[in-house]
């Protein structure tokens, strides 16, 4: 991950390269601890506010589009690939974000993701699932294609459809 410093000795370049990948490990498992989370509260209902709906994704897309730089260059078929599927996340998120249920309490817009949310989030694992095993196949590195990227970006197609769902109820109470 740092090939100048590896240069000096080995066990330096070795305990690098355990304490980088000891990193990326809990900042995954910190993602998934923070995407449960994030989905729990949905399924149990709270209300729509633009903050809780923009940081998690910003915050995932920041971390992933770090990892991403940090690779290193990147190849011509990385970039497509990043860019391929940061469009089909987009475009699951929009869909699983149509799924979501927009609904008034105590004078406030809450949402509520449904049951055909869960199948939406099925798809998108499953589309992404896919994508990777493409990309492996394809010689995607690892490193350019980190799940902190794809969620994030996915959360920000919901954020879009949610958006959209919410100005459209608000213009028409209007």
């Amino acid at each position: 991950s740092a090939p100048f410093l590896c240069s000096t000795t080995m066990l330096r370049c070795f305990s690098i390269g355990v304490l980088n990948r000891g990193l990326e490990m809990w900042m995954s498992v910190l993602v998934a601890v923070a995407v449960v989370v994030l989905v729990v509260k949905r399924f149990l209902g709270e209300p729509l506010v633009a903050r809780d709906l923009l940081v998690p994704p910003a915050v995932l897309v920041a971390v992933g589009g770090y990892a991403v730089v940090r690779a290193g260059p990147v190849s011509v078929r990385e970039v497509a690939w990043v860019a391929g599927s940061a469009l089909a996340g987009l475009a699951l998120g929009a869909v699983r974000g149509g799924t979501v249920r927009l609904f008034v309490r105590n004078g406030a817009l809450w949402q509520r993701y449904s049951g055909w949310t869960v199948v939406a989030w099925v798809a998108s694992a499953a589309v992404g699932a896919g994508l990777s095993w493409l990309a492996v196949r394809g010689g995607v590195r690892a490193e350019v294609r980190p799940v902190t990227l794809s969620v994030g970006v996915s959360l920000l197609g919901e954020l879009v459809a949610l958006g959209g769902k919410a100005w459209i109820r608000a213009a028409a109470t209007v």
